[in-house]
Formats: structure tokens, sequence, C-alpha cells
């Protein structure tokens, strides 16, 4: 990962969600205590009870604080959706159907670390780029 490169995830809500995260993580190993262990660069949670879209990071062990505010939840049980992730310099921005949601500043030192992304829950991926 780098400024100036993009992550697309389209795919489609369950029809009953619960909730689903997607994570950029960095130097990921396959020994599943090094995964506990991984800095996560940006780890964005849709809860569809509190219709939130909540955001944090984890580097050295410890998760920052919860980022919570949004204008509104863009996602919809049994929809499609199209998330877009933009690396710039200082911040990931965030686009969910082409729209702006929110910012979220690296807490991440080395963007070039961020090797992996790990996507699970209510959902089905149909592309991811």
């Amino acid at each position: 990962m780098r400024p100036g490169k993009k992550i697309i995830i389209m795919g489609i809500v369950d029809p009953e969600p619960d909730s689903f995260d997607i994570s950029l993580t960095c130097g990921h190993n396959e020994e599943k205590e090094d995964e506990k262990l991984a800095d996560v660069a940006l780890k964005l949670s849709a809860r569809f009870t509190e219709r939130q879209f909540l955001r944090n990071a984890r580097v050295s062990g410890k998760w920052s604080e919860e980022e919570a505010p949004i204008a509104y939840f863009p996602f919809i049980p049994d929809q499609p959706f199209r998330i877009e992730i933009h690396c710039e310099h200082q911040r990931f921005r965030i686009f969910v159907d082409g729209h702006q949601l929110f910012d979220f500043y690296h807490k991440v030192k080395s963007l070039q670390a961020i090797n992996m992304i790990r996507i699970v829950g209510s959902l089905q991926i149909t592309k991811l780029g």
C-alpha cells in the first residue's frame, strides 16, 4: 500500500445481516498467534443493529480509540455495495457507492507494511481489486 493506491470492494449485504469487518493488516504470518499481534492499519466495522460504520487501528498490540461519526449508514440488507479505500499521504479516504463517507488518519507508520486484506461477516464479495 502507498499513497495513490486504492482498494475496491464490491459485494452484497446478507438478507439478515448482523455485522461485517474489513481490515487492512501488516506483516501477516500464517501462524494464528501472530494474527492477534499483527498491526491493523485500518479496520472498518459495519454494525447493522446500531447502524454504525466504525473504524480503528491496532499498533504494537494496542487498539486506537474507535471513530464512529458518520453522516448516514450506507448499507442495506440484501443490496449490493461498493467500498473504495483511497490511500493518501496522511489518511485513508473511504467512499461507499461513490459518496465520500469519512477520512481515517494513518496510525501505522509504514504503509508499505500493509500486505493483507481480511473480510469477514454478513456479506458476499463479488469483486475485489
